[in-house]
């Protein structure tokens, strides 16, 4: 698999799954639950993983939420 972003930013995050399943592109969220081990504190960014094959299609789906 292919890390397409990575953030700590919660809505940022979700936003991007959202983009991503409009887009058919299945994917996986790495460290969703890190949260657990490090108090809900936010220092460990998530990572948002695709299936190789798909990782241009994904960069191209998350265009938009990466011009900020």
């Amino acid at each position: 698999m292919e890390e397409v972003l990575r953030t700590n930013d919660p809505v940022k995050l979700s936003y991007a799954e959202h983009l991503l399943s409009e887009a058919g592109i299945e994917y996986f969220v790495a460290d969703r639950h890190i949260s657990a081990v490090e108090g809900n504190i936010g220092a460990f960014p998530r990572r948002l993983m695709v299936k190789a094959e798909q990782k241009a299609r994904a960069d191209a789906a998350l265009a938009e939420l990466r011009q900020d």
